[in-house]
């Protein structure tokens, strides 16, 4: 008999919805960009959201169209500092992204906020919100 083991590498593991917003932000920006999962991206968003993600069929598409952003390789972050970048309201936050990262050996930093949503203790992004600069 033969049996066979399988395990999941970081790339594979869904984003836990039951995070705090800051996480589940970087978390969705990370799957597209650095792990380039698009159904992993869009698990975390509202139905209509995930909707759009999924019609571009690639991560990168959805990079460039969606957020007007290609990297090679980027870090992603929430404000650490003491400044509050979350606005939370009962079940909604507004989440700023900073981005800091390199495309085609150029260094290029970019900042985006998102809105997202609390259902029955899982959070989820709601919309991709105008650039504040």
């Amino acid at each position: 008999m033969l049996a066979l083991l399988s395990a999941c590498t970081d790339n594979e593991k869904e984003i836990d919805t039951s995070e705090n917003p800051e996480q589940i932000s970087v978390s969705f920006f990370s799957a597209l960009y650095n792990d380039k999962d698009i159904k992993k991206a869009a698990a975390v968003c509202s139905p209509k959201l995930a909707r759009i993600i999924l019609h571009y069929r690639s991560a990168n598409a959805v990079a460039r169209h969606l957020f007007n952003m290609s990297y090679d390789h980027v870090d992603i972050k929430t404000e650490d500092t003491g400044v509050k970048v979350r606005q939370l309201f009962k079940n909604k936050a507004t989440i700023t992204v900073y981005f800091d990262g390199t495309y085609q050996n150029e260094r290029i930093k970019d900042i985006k906020r998102l809105a997202l949503i609390q259902k029955n203790g899982d959070w989820y992004i709601d919309k991709i919100l105008k650039d504040p600069f």
